[in-house]
């Protein structure tokens, strides 16, 4: 992470020298956020590590911005120092309408949907990885490194499994996927259509099957959806689409289960080695959803291995866990 010396006068080249700098709540990322308020306006520093995730976030964000959506743009940077100025979309996250208006629950993510038929329109960045069957079980590795493991050969043939029942179901071009795509990262904007819709978090995004990102927002780790809208969603992505509902029913699920497994993962890496163990509240919903997916007829066999591999998040495995994060 950047020094402290070099915010200042990253601030005094941007001019906003004289901003007062409050903290915004980060996120499972080693990056972290300030709103900058000066003379009436606003505008967000994100600080990250030095390194190349301040060029791909300005040319994820470029990319998405031309094809019509909503990213903020920038105002200043220093790749050297990790730091990025932004503008400011401001406080109204989808998932705080969500609490306070449950009702409009079913309209928001009609046009989560839509915007992401509009985004599978456009031809993904032919540069950006892969996530075809050998890179989703990649990135199962650190779920047996992190979280409870009873069966190490059983979570190495579940890795195959998954990879091997993706090539077979998936015949969808690949598209663009941002991957940590949620509530929590929509901010409702005055714009017109779905340009409402503004998009933070986008900067891993990837090449992958078009069920990937509609998986992200209706089975969200950190809130619940009612099973009737995911349904319903499911249902209009494919039939706005022309896929068969039935095969894109049982990608949709293979899908849910490796991202609710590496979420599992995810979580207790973040308990055990950053000392976040407010993570582990969320695991009983992700292992919700890997029950869900796993009754699909489709994937007896994963169910099989993941339930030899994994244990249930339990209240007593998640205080062992708690257990082993580091003092502060």
């Amino acid at each position: 992470m950047t020094e402290k010396g070099s915010i200042p006068a990253f601030l005094a080249r941007a001019g906003w020298s004289d901003a007062l700098r409050a903290p915004l709540a980060g996120d499972a990322s080693a990056r972290s956020y300030e709103r900058l308020t000066r003379a009436g306006e606003t505008a967000v520093l994100m600080k990250a590590p030095p390194g190349p995730e301040i060029a791909r976030f300005l040319r994820i964000g470029a990319w998405l911005s031309e094809a019509g959506f909503s990213t903020p743009q920038p105002l200043a940077r220093s790749d050297e120092d990790g730091l990025l100025l932004l503008e400011d979309f401001g406080d109204a996250l989808m998932a705080r309408r969500l609490a306070d208006h449950p009702e409009e629950e079913p309209a928001l993510y009609r046009e989560i949907t839509e915007m992401l038929l509009a985004l599978h329109r456009h031809a993904p960045p032919e540069d950006l990885a892969r996530l075809d069957g050998a890179g989703l079980a990649s990135l199962l590795d650190l779920v047996p490194a992190h979280y409870p493991c009873t069966d190490q050969t059983a979570a190495a043939q579940l890795k195959s499994a998954i990879a091997e029942t993706f090539e077979t179901l998936s015949q969808e071009p690949f598209v663009m996927c941002l991957r940590d795509f949620h509530a929590e990262n929509i901010i409702l904007l005055d714009r017109p259509g779905l340009a409402r819709l503004g998009l933070l978090d986008f900067q891993d995004a990837v090449q992958a099957h078009p069920a990937y990102d509609l998986v992200s927002a209706l089975q969200d780790a950190r809130r619940d959806v009612s099973p009737s809208v995911e349904r319903a969603e499911i249902a209009h992505y494919a039939a706005a689409t022309g896929l068969d509902l039935d095969r894109f029913t049982a990608i949709y699920a293979l899908l849910g289960t490796q991202r609710a497994l590496r979420i599992l993962g995810i979580f207790a890496k973040l308990c055990r080695v950053d000392g976040k163990p407010h993570y582990l509240a969320f695991m009983p919903r992700v292992w919700a959803y890997i029950e869900r997916n796993l009754s699909h007829p489709t994937l007896g066999h994963i169910a099989a291995l993941l339930r030899a591999a994994y244990p249930r998040p339990t209240p007593d495995l998640i205080k062992e866990l708690q257990a082993d994060a580091p003092s502060p």
